[in-house]
C-alpha cells in the first residue's frame, strides 16, 4: 500500500502515534507500505506554527527523514488537479493532497471525514 500522510496524521505518527487508530498505526509501520509526506503538509504545519496555532512543528524536514518516509513534491500536475477539484472541501492543502494521491494512486490516511467525499481512497486515522 502507497500512503499520503494529511498533516495531523504526521504530527500524531511522529509525537503521539496512541491517537491514530490501530489499524493507521500498523499501516504506517508495515515495510511493504510506502509512506509518502507531501510538501504540502510541510508548508502547511510551518505557516500554523509561524502563527502560534501549531506545536511540534519543528524541524519536520529532519524527522520525516528520520520516520524513512518519503518526500512528495508538488508537481505541475497536481496543482492543476487541486485548482479544478470540486468544492468539497475550502482548505487548499487537503485538496492539494486530494490531487497529489488522485495523480499517484495512493490512499490519504486522514481523520478528515470531508476528504471521502473525494473519488481517493482513505484509510481512516
Amino acid at each position: 500500500m502507497r500512503l499520503l500522510l494529511d498533516t495531523h496524521v504526521l504530527l500524531w505518527a511522529l509525537h503521539d502515534p496512541d491517537e491514530l487508530s490501530p489499524r493507521a498505526r500498523e499501516a504506517l509501520v508495515d515495510p511493504t507500505h510506502v509512506v509518502y509526506v507531501s510538501s504540502a503538509t510541510v508548508w502547511e504545519a510551518s505557516i500554523k506554527q509561524a502563527l502560534g496555532k501549531l506545536r511540534g512543528a519543528d524541524d519536520l524536514p529532519a524527522k520525516i527523514r528520520e520516520q524513512r518516509f518519503d518526500e512528495l513534491p508538488i508537481e505541475l500536475e497536481h496543482a492543476a488537479l487541486a485548482g479544478e477539484l470540486p468544492r468539497h472541501h475550502a482548505d487548499p492543502f487537503d485538496r492539494m493532497l486530494v490531487a497529489q494521491a488522485t495523480c499517484e494512486g495512493l490512499t490519504i490516511v486522514t481523520r478528515d471525514e470531508r476528504i471521502s467525499r473525494y473519488d481517493v481512497p482513505v484509510l481512516a486515522a
